[in-house]
């Protein structure tokens, strides 16, 4: 778990992927033949295929990016008001530490907001929002307006942390995409088709760098890796878990944003049940994946997104199964070694 420790303590709001992408170059450069860095800042890796003909493009998305803020105002007293880069749930915020990616050095700060004490009545009754919270970096204004300035990027801090099958950290979503697709180019070693490993851009507002890569790389298939909702906590009906952490890697059947390839869906369910690989099938009715961006590229393409279940999402402390997390790479390895990709 060495490395997905590193990709998820990495700092890496959309926009500004290029921490993750530096980490994800150094992975990939041993495992294909070419990497190249399009206008957008995806970054895209091509391991060749060893069919001799009737080789198929294949483009496998996992978005860089984490939730973050940008800086969009500086008080007089130095305190700074955020911006969202990415859904967020305000009340998760409080009392969190967060990282200003200032102009020559990374600065810690804390979330604070009105202590409850003097609230009025009608203010503890009411949801937080992200215009009531603030960052105090404890500096005085003129050493932050050294460092800061509208539009430095800022994002939450939280160590990684494992005991035994579990593993919580901020920005599970989406660094897991690329823990699973750099192991499934290690174990499927000589892939049949072409593979476009696509380490995407700015997902978190609006999937945008899958987008403009699927123009680009025109693919015949294409898989998102992502997390999704794992709702088997206190409080939430069996009926809409949507996923459960230890019960395998999720194959998605439909988000917000894409109706996976039947054909694709067939396919990951076969696989999975020949090689006795743990899954469950996903449905998500809010959200959606870089699935959505290869999906609608050019004429369209067939896609699917394979999930990891995940607790919290979009807070510090998302929390996966280790083995779901295996079973997601070792199913996509076994897809990658396939001649035919998707059944009929």
């Amino acid at each position: 778990m060495d490395l997905l420790k590193e990709l998820t303590e990495a700092i890496a709001p959309p926009g500004f992927e290029g921490a993750i992408r530096d980490i994800c170059r150094r992975e990939l450069e041993p495992l294909v033949d070419s990497i190249e860095v399009d206008a957008m800042g995806n970054l895209i890796a091509l391991k060749k295929g060893t069919l001799r003909k009737g080789r198929k493009k294949i483009m496998l998305a996992g978005h860089m990016d984490e939730i973050g803020f940008l800086v969009r105002f500086i008080d007089d007293n130095g305190f700074l008001r955020l911006n969202p880069a990415g859904g967020f749930d305000p009340k998760t915020l409080i009392a969190k530490r967060v990282v200003v990616m200032g102009r020559t050095r990374q600065l810690i700060g804390l979330i604070g907001t009105k202590p409850v004490h003097i609230m009025k009545d009608e203010e503890k009754k009411r949801m937080p929002q992200v215009d009531d919270l603030f960052v105090d970096l404890g500096l005085t204004v003129d050493e932050i307006r050294k460092e800061v300035e509208i539009g430095t990027p800022v994002t939450l801090y939280q160590p990684f942390m494992q005991w035994g099958d579990i593993a919580t950290g901020k920005a599970m979503d989406n660094r897991v995409s690329m823990w699973v697709i750099i192991r499934a180019l290690q174990w499927a070693k000589k892939p049949k088709h072409d593979v476009y490993a696509v380490m995407t851009c700015q997902e978190e507002i609006g999937i945008r760098g899958a987008t403009v890569a699927a123009y680009g790389i025109d693919p015949d298939v294409g898989v998102a890796v992502d997390v999704t909702l794992a709702c088997d906590v206190p409080g939430v009906d069996r009926k809409d878990y949507i996923s459960e952490l230890g019960k395998g890697v999720a194959v998605k059947v439909m988000d917000g944003a894409s109706i996976s390839h039947p054909g694709l869906v067939k396919k990951f369910r076969a696989l999975a049940e020949r090689e006795e690989i743990l899954y469950q099938l996903e449905i998500l009715p809010k959200g959606g994946t870089d699935a959505r961006g290869i999906q609608m590229a050019r004429e369209g393409k067939p896609a699917i997104t394979l999930s990891v279940p995940t607790r919290y999402v979009h807070s510090v402390v998302e929390t996966l199964n280790v083995n779901d997390l295996d079973g997601a790479a070792a199913l996509l390895a076994i897809w990658l070694k396939e001649k035919e990709l998707i059944e009929a």
